[in-house]
């Protein structure tokens, strides 16, 4: 007995039948619990069951005895701590527990290039508000839905391309420069350089060491600027093994409008599209090619390529629970002395027994 409170170390606390304690329990056999109410009613079913054969014993008392009525409900103590001892007998029996838990995610990351044309074609007016803002948007809404894992960088192109933001897990950094850093003309020349684009985004995954290596190549598609051909920096894409989705952001209409001409009206521009270019350079790299004609099927595209590229995702459960009955069977057992003591007292009712 004297190790049995040893390795219940603080069993005389208070604590264990504090609501905020019993919050804490998983229980390991609860159906016990269901059993507590009825020991409750035990003495009920004890007097009903004895009420037929309950014998009477008539005996005259002095007047002043009526003074000791009130002491009379004492001999209903033993039997309420009775009860008690069964019922924390119960909640032993239901294996009271406390469980942690812990879970340790493991995953290889995708490393993702979005690579971005700001050139002025961009603001044509197909999309609304325009090309560039409904881009935006939908890269940012692809942003979130990444794992943090998943390694994101952004370039900007237009008639030459740069690293606007290099390979990171900062996805709220990555949403912020979406949100007002990028704009038309970031760079000096002008037109669409789309084989620059994807040269600067071949060398920032060179480096990369993750499983899967990812440009997604978003334009009007129209190559007319810089100095790396798109087919050439598609060859290097496809031997570092990087692999290009590439995607058509314009309607197919052949006049798309741009701002207003003299009378007010919408100035309309030719819709210059090398669709071929784009859909080689997704063939190539074993990618993919989308032509988005307006902002539902642009953001279909995105959700395509989310599904196509994703994160394997390990996890491992650490489950650790440590049982607590045995601070209630030291309570029961307690109780239980108490009982057999108040047995003894003026409180038992002798002539019942």
């Amino acid at each position: 007995m004297f190790l049995f409170l040893l390795e219940t170390e603080g069993w005389y606390k208070i604590d264990w039948f504090l609501p905020k304690t019993w919050k804490e329990y998983v229980w390991q056999n609860p159906v016990w619990l269901y059993i507590i109410p009825f020991l409750l009613l035990l003495p009920f079913f004890r007097w009903l069951l004895a009420l037929p054969i309950k014998q009477r014993f008539e005996m005259v008392l002095p007047q002043n005895i009526t003074k000791l009525r009130k002491r009379t409900w004492l001999r209903f103590v033993p039997d309420g701590i009775l009860m008690l001892c069964l019922c924390l007998i119960a909640i032993a029996l239901a294996r009271p527990q406390k469980v942690n838990e812990k879970v340790e995610r493991y995953s290889e990351g995708i490393d993702i290039v979005l690579a971005l044309d700001v050139s002025e074609s961009m603001l044509y007016e197909d999309y609304s508000p325009n090309r560039l803002q409904v881009c935006l948007e939908t890269a940012k809404k692809f942003i979130e839905s990444r794992l943090y894992e998943d390694r994101i960088s952004l370039v900007v192109f237009s008639g030459e391309a740069f690293t606007l933001v290099p390979l990171t897990t900062d996805y709220d950094l990555l949403k912020q420069y979406l949100s007002q850093e990028v704009q038309i003309n970031m760079t000096e020349s002008e037109g669409t350089a789309l084989g620059d684009a994807l040269a600067v985004s071949i060398n920032r995954l060179e480096q990369s060491n993750a499983k899967s290596k990812v440009v997604i190549l978003l334009s009007d598609g129209d190559n007319n600027a810089g100095k790396v051909q798109p087919l050439e920096a598609c060859q290097i894409a496809k031997e570092k093994q990087i692999k290009i989705y590439s995607i058509i952001a314009a309607s197919r209409n052949e006049q798309v409008p741009y701002g207003k001409d003299a009378l007010g009206k919408p100035a309309m521009y030719e819709n210059s599209i090398d669709e071929a270019t784009m859909k080689q350079m997704a063939t190539t790299t074993q990618g993919e090619f989308f032509r988005a004609d307006d902002a539902i099927s642009l953001q279909k595209a995105f959700d395509k390529i989310s599904t196509y590229e994703k994160s394997e995702i390990m996890e491992i459960n650490y489950v650790q629970s440590k049982d607590y009955y045995r601070i209630y069977l030291i309570w029961a057992f307690i109780i239980f002395l108490i009982w057999l003591m108040l047995k003894t007292t003026f409180m038992n009712n002798a002539l019942e027994d």
